[in-house]
């Protein structure tokens, strides 16, 4: 049995969960905060058969598109240095981040 991890996009998460509902694989979600853009994310645990995982890897490669957008540069967390200026930049968002791990036990209590 595998288990697989995905960290998508807000925006691409219900594509995603009724895509694998339909076909018939269950979904845990839960809400995740990127770090860099600080913006909202979906991560989802999907439990499979080894034979069953580049179906999933499959569907949320589908459904996920990654986009281009504008935005101002993070102020730092400490104390700013004086005459900071926030700029723009173009940085890429969405798509998905995708883990696939051994489970070495599995139970449905």
């Amino acid at each position: 049995m595998k288990l697989v991890i995905a960290v998508i996009n807000d925006e691409d998460a219900h594509l995603v969960m009724n895509e694998l509902n339909i076909k018939g694989f269950q979904v845990t979600k839960l809400a995740s905060t990127g770090g860099f853009l600080r913006s909202g994310n979906t991560t989802v645990f999907i439990g499979v058969q080894k034979e069953k995982v580049e179906k999933v890897v499959s569907i949320i490669k589908a459904k996920c598109k990654t986009k281009k957008k504008i935005t101002v540069a993070n102020q730092p967390y400490l104390s700013t240095p004086e005459g900071y200026i926030p700029y723009p930049i173009e940085v890429t968002s969405g798509g998905a981040t995708i883990f696939v791990i051994d489970v070495e036990q599995f139970e449905k209590i």
